[in-house]
């Protein structure tokens, strides 16, 4: 077993150690998702589904400055009846405070809760605590990990632009160089030439605008 983890880069957390295992646990199951194509079909569900979100993220929001906290994220896990230790409490908020700001704005919450929902080991436990008023949630965090899965040709928990090429390339794209290319830098945030499934998430929440909820409906 063991193995390099990922070639370009090694996890800078344990949290992120167990995403990449997690990813490779479920790369092994293989994906539905049969080309990439097929993902950007289901970008209106997915956003639809995702920006019901809102209402959760408003709950746990308790002073409505448009970000959740530390100690708010604590009463949000704690609510969903996830366990974390204080270190990967800490490691999920710094992995998701995407801007540094010391707050979780909606779309850095949406990938937060897609993570939770892939280091859970009980998926259908998981399922039962987080549907809280949002129907196809674990479904569509479930075709996210697939189309992830579809990506990471290797399997090794990371996508890299050579497999992002490959993938855009299956879909018969016309001048896929390119696009994949395009879409390989929008997704490689830290720009060391592999992407996490994190870094897929924010991507994915660029894509379907839904960093832009909330600012249309402001309640100042």
């Amino acid at each position: 077993m063991g193995g390099v983890v990922g070639k370009s880069e090694s996890p800078e957390t344990k949290l992120e150690a167990k995403m990449v295992e997690a990813m490779q646990h479920r790369a092994s199951k293989g994906t539905t998702i049969k080309s990439f194509n097929s993902i950007i079909l289901k970008f209106p569900k997915i956003d639809h589904t995702l920006r019901k979100c809102k209402a959760i993220f408003e709950q746990f929001d308790e002073d409505s400055n448009g970000a959740i906290d530390h100690e708010e994220l604590k009463k949000c896990l704690h609510k969903l009846q996830v366990c974390f230790t204080e270190e990967e409490i800490e490691d999920l908020f710094k992995a998701c405070d995407m801007n540094e700001d010391m707050g979780i704005k909606f779309n850095e919450f949406v990938v937060l809760l897609c993570l939770v929902y892939l280091l859970k080991d009980n998926a259908t436990e998981f399922e039962a605590k987080s549907r809280m008023g949002v129907p196809n949630l674990e479904a569509t965090f479930e075709t996210l990990v697939d189309a992830f899965v579809l990506l990471d040709k290797n399997k090794d928990g990371y996508v890299s632009k050579t497999e992002m090429v490959q993938a855009i390339n299956e879909s018969g794209e016309r001048s896929s160089g390119p696009i994949a290319t395009k879409r390989f830098e929008e997704m490689d945030w830290d720009k060391n030439g592999s992407v996490s499934f994190k870094e897929f998430l924010f991507a994915f929440t660029t894509w379907i605008g839904i960093e832009e909820v909330g600012d249309n409906d402001e309640h100042h």
